[in-house]
C-alpha cells in the first residue's frame, strides 16, 4: 500500500511540474519570411504591322530632282525571329517639292516640278531591347516632271535603294526613328518633242519620322 501511495505521490508532483517545465522552455524560432519574386522586365516585342509618316530632304549633285524637302508616309511589318534579330517589309511613297534648274540638249534651260518616290523594301535589324538598328534595301520607283521650252514631260524611273536607320520605341505602340536612303532609279529622257533632257533620278535621301505600331 505504501509504495501505491508513493507513486501516486510521484504521478502528482509530474503533473504539478509540467506547467512550469513548459514555461521554461524557449520560443520556437518563427519562420523566414518568403522573398518576394523578382519579375525580369521583358524585351520590347518589335512583331506587328505599323504604319507612320516622316518629313526629311533628298540632296545630291547628280539628278535634277534633289535638293528638296520631302514628306511621306510608310506601312511596313515586322517579325522578331529571336528577342533580338528582326526582319521585315517595309513600303513607303514620298513627295519631292523639287524645283531646280537643268540645261537642254540644244542648250536651253528646263526646270523639274513635283516628284514622286515609292519603295518596296526589305528590313533587318538588331533590336536592343526598345531600340533597333537595322538595315533596308530593295526596290525605287520614281516619277519625274519637268518644263521644257516647247511643253512639259513626265517619265517613270525604275531602280533600287539602300539604306540604314535607328528606331525606338517610347510606348508599346509608338516608335520615332532616323532613316538615311541611297537611291538610284537611273536615268530617263524628257522631251517636248524639239528639245530633250537626260535626267538622273539619284541622290541620298535622311528623314526623321513617328509610327504607330498595332
Amino acid at each position: 500500500m505504501n509504495r501505491v501511495i508513493a507513486a501516486l505521490f510521484a504521478g502528482s508532483a509530474v503533473l504539478v511540474a509540467a506547467p512550469a517545465f513548459a514555461a521554461d522552455l524557449p520560443e520556437p524560432i518563427p519562420a523566414a519570411p518568403m522573398a518576394e519574386t523578382m519579375v525580369e522586365p521583358t524585351a520590347f516585342d518589335w512583331t506587328g504591322t505599323y504604319i507612320g509618316a516622316d518629313a526629311g530632304y533628298v540632296f545630291g549633285d547628280d539628278s535634277a530632282f534633289t535638293d528638296a524637302f520631302a514628306a511621306g508616309a510608310f506601312v511596313g511589318y515586322n517579325y522578331a525571329v529571336t528577342p533580338n534579330w528582326v526582319v521585315g517589309g517595309e513600303a513607303d511613297f514620298h513627295w519631292f517639292g523639287s524645283d531646280e534648274g537643268f540645261a537642254t540638249a540644244l542648250g536651253d534651260t528646263g526646270s523639274t516640278s513635283d516628284s514622286y518616290l515609292s519603295t518596296v523594301r526589305a528590313r533587318v535589324g538588331y533590336a536592343f531591347d526598345s531600340v533597333l538598328v537595322y538595315g533596308t534595301a530593295g526596290l525605287a520607283v520614281g516619277f519625274g516632271e519637268v518644263d521644257l521650252p516647247g511643253g512639259s514631260d513626265s517619265n517613270t524611273h525604275v531602280g533600287y535603294v539602300v539604306g540604314a536607320g535607328v528606331e525606338a520605341a517610347l510606348t508599346e505602340n509608338v516608335t520615332v526613328r532616323g532613316e538615311y536612303n541611297y537611291i538610284d532609279a537611273g536615268s530617263e529622257t524628257y522631251s517636248d518633242g524639239t528639245d530633250s533632257a537626260d535626267l538622273d533620278f539619284t541622290g541620298h535621301l535622311v528623314k526623321v519620322g513617328v509610327g504607330y505600331k498595332f
